[in-house]
């Protein structure tokens, strides 16, 4: 079984972004790109480094490299839902890009820089797991400029089985969703055939972290903890203070219309509300009218 989350930034950087590991990368990008774009080589501008971490930890949550053709690439695992995620990656898109000038002003050098997000959280309102954009004329639907490429994997998205897997990107997906699962000596079939994918499988399995490595880790497991607690207890009392507003108004349209049992229904009613269901959803729940729903929720 695979020792290390691969979703946590520091695990997904020693895998993805060292050195001995570049096939892997080609790969993995190579499964988000289109075939006209697939790439066969590529440079790391910010390989692995535990010393660079140390001295500063925002070197590790992304990966910067261009490819053969000069194509630069900004990879980065997000595991911590954020609001603002869209203005951030457009921050670190224009960074990258921006930065290719070195305090020059020749425009020329600026090369076409790719975006990918890799999210496991949802955030695009897309039905899709992986959606790309690009720059285009509202009108004609022309490209203004290939220079801008931006592409979202949201990971929550995908609920593919093993028997499911159709692409390369699948089978990523799936071993980062799944990699607890996996192990090096019974990979599925369906990920076996894949060399880099199967690769990955072993690396992670066998991947060592030395006692200052598995701290940074483990801080960053617990940060993600912490946070989920956060969230959740947020959402918690989110949802209680909501109920009780609900009860107050509920106990006031169950008095006014005299309906037997009023209160308690209407308890329910914006219990489910609160919960996030849609009011056909409440109707059939309760077992009672859609407009009846509307008239206690309104």
């Amino acid at each position: 079984m695979c020792k290390l989350n691969p979703k946590v930034d520091f695990a997904f950087k020693k895998l993805f972004g060292s050195e001995e590991n570049k096939d892997i990368l080609i790969a993995f990008i190579n499964s988000i790109l289109s075939e006209e774009q697939q790439i066969s080589d590529i440079i790391l501008k910010n390989p692995y480094n535990i010393a660079s971490y140390k001295n500063d930890k925002m070197s590790i949550l992304d990966i910067k490299a261009v490819d053969e053709k000069g194509i630069w690439y900004d990879i980065e695992m997000q595991l911590s839902e954020q609001i603002f995620y869209q203005k951030r990656a457009f921050y670190y898109w224009a960074k990258v890009y921006s930065d290719q000038m070195e305090g020059g002003y020749n425009y020329d050098k600026l090369r076409k820089t790719i975006s990918i997000n890799i999210l496991d959280f949802d955030y695009v309102d897309e039905e899709d797991f992986h959606n790309v954009y690009k720059v285009f004329n509202e009108k004609s639907k022309k490209e203004l400029s290939s220079v801008f490429e931006m592409h979202f994997i949201e990971l929550n998205k995908f609920n593919k089985d093993f028997k499911d897997i159709k692409t390369a990107l699948d089978r990523w997906v799936i071993f980062l969703n799944r990699a607890y699962e996996l192990e090096k000596d019974r990979i599925p079939e369906e990920l076996a055939k894949d060399d880099a994918v199967k690769k990955a499988v072993e690396k992670l399995d066998v991947m060592y972290l030395d006692k200052e490595e598995r701290e940074m880790y483990e801080n960053e497991l617990k940060r993600l903890r912490d946070y989920i607690a956060e969230m959740k207890t947020a959402e918690i009392r989110g949802m209680e203070k909501g109920i009780e507003k609900g009860m107050e108004k509920g106990l006031e349209k169950g008095v006014e219309k005299g309906e037997k049992q009023g209160i308690e229904l209407t308890k329910k009613v914006f219990k489910l509300s609160n919960a996030g269901y849609t009011k056909s959803q409440i109707a059939k729940e309760c077992d009672i009218p859609e407009s009846k729903v509307e008239n206690i929720l309104e």
